[in-house]
């Protein structure tokens, strides 16, 4: 495998193990945990000068801290998306600033193509030939899109209720697709059944690859630069799996132990009232959540009732010092509307929940008058346009 120096392989994070990753490409042998990569920052020679002289055109300028060479990557300049100032929000909430970082701007259209472009990296220096993964949409068309791209085959598992548009993109990208009735459960395991049929398939599911989340992390190495090197007060992050909140955790400590910044960055999880089991678990003051009993929200991309990695999530939320919130579906669609017409940002349904919470926080005292928050805009608007536009006609627009 072509890796960068200071990978130094793939730890468990329940039993503490490390992996060569040529040993292993989903969970831990030993115990079935999560990988997480491992980096000898030792070995990181990187600068805040450093960075200003390399052109801002794509996450795999950070290859130092990526497991994988910009030369092996799989890989169509995803990442480098823009910070938006949105001034009129800032006044709305009583805070000094608001920006969102808008993700909707990666080749197809979410901050998935981050975790895609270094999970099918990692498959295609392991010598696959098929990618599989379950997903509620977005992540299931970046995998076919990048599968694509390394002329390596995908099978996609997605729920009925998954748009249109990531259902056409995975076939038009050449993949597999099978839709399952009913939610993102039902198709996490039609896959693993036919995983367990398939050996030769690479699984790029979240959290059993261990890639996924280390490319997310980029996404607050971005930011801190974007913001020029100051710490936001607060991150609202739309959860559903978490994976880029736990990603974008990461990245803070890893640049805040390279001396580049010095705090690390406050994180919120923002979720649908109708499936909100993070939340609880904060609420709650629990290390592992609670299954969410009868998931009901319109928000299929956060509506993960049972995140296995919400152990990762409530450490990043505590260590971080964020915190949690919960609207309900019509806040969140309302959120997304009051953003196009007064920022002109399109937030997809889901990813309006980081908009919608924020404005929770702020109403509940959350945040000063002299704070910055970032609102992560996970996709684009489009993907959820007719969505958007019921939800417009329901009120007589």
């Amino acid at each position: 495998m072509d890796t960068t120096e200071a990978f130094v392989g793939l730890d468990c994070v329940d039993c503490g193990e490390r992996f060569e990753p040529s040993e292993a490409t989903g969970r831990c042998p030993d115990c079935g945990g999560i990988l997480d990569p491992a980096y000898d920052l030792d070995r990181v020679d990187l600068s805040r000068s450093d960075l200003a002289d390399r052109p801002f055109e794509s996450m795999w300028r950070y290859r130092e801290l990526l497991p994988f060479t910009r030369e092996a990557a799989v890989t169509m300049d995803e990442g480098a998306t823009q910070l938006v100032e949105c001034p009129t929000l800032a006044e709305e909430m009583g805070v000094d600033r608001v920006l969102i970082k808008d993700e909707g701007r990666n080749p197809t259209g979410t901050f998935k193509d981050r975790g895609a472009t270094v999970a099918v990296t990692a498959a295609n220096e392991a010598g696959a030939t098929d990618v599989a993964l379950a997903s509620a949409g977005n992540a299931g068309q970046a995998a076919s899109a990048y599968a694509a791209r390394a002329d390596l085959d995908s099978h996609v598992f997605l729920p009925s209720r998954a748009n249109f548009v990531t259902k056409a993109m995975v076939n038009v990208h050449g993949g597999d697709l099978t839709v399952v009735g009913g939610r993102i459960g039902d198709a996490g395991e039609a896959f693993e059944e036919a995983l367990a049929e398939n050996e030769g398939w690479h699984p790029v599911q979240t959290f059993v690859t261990p890639y996924r989340h280390d490319g997310k992390k980029t996404m607050v190495y971005e930011l801190l630069e974007q913001m020029d090197w100051e710490t936001p007060d607060a991150v609202v992050y739309p959860t559903g799996g978490g994976v880029g909140l736990v990603g974008m955790h990461k990245g803070a400590k890893e640049f805040r132990d390279l001396g580049l910044v010095d705090d690390l960055v406050p994180m919120y999880a923002a979720q649908s009232e109708g499936c909100a089991p993070v939340v609880r678990a904060v609420e709650e003051g629990r290390d592992v959540h609670e299954a969410w009993g009868n998931p009901d929200t319109i928000c299929g991309g956060i509506e993960i009732p049972d995140p296995g990695a919400s152990p990762l999530i409530l450490d990043a939320i505590r260590e971080s010092g964020g915190g949690a919130v919960a609207t309900t579906d019509d806040e969140i669609l309302e959120a997304a509307v009051a953003v196009a017409a007064r920022a002109g940002v399109e937030m997809g349904a889901s990813c309006a929940a980081a908009a919608s919470g924020a404005w929770g926080l702020a109403e509940r005292g959350e945040f000063g008058p002299d704070d910055t928050v970032v609102l992560l805009n996970t996709g684009a608007g489009n993907k959820d346009a007719d969505v958007l536009r019921s939800h417009l006609m329901s009120e007589g627009v």
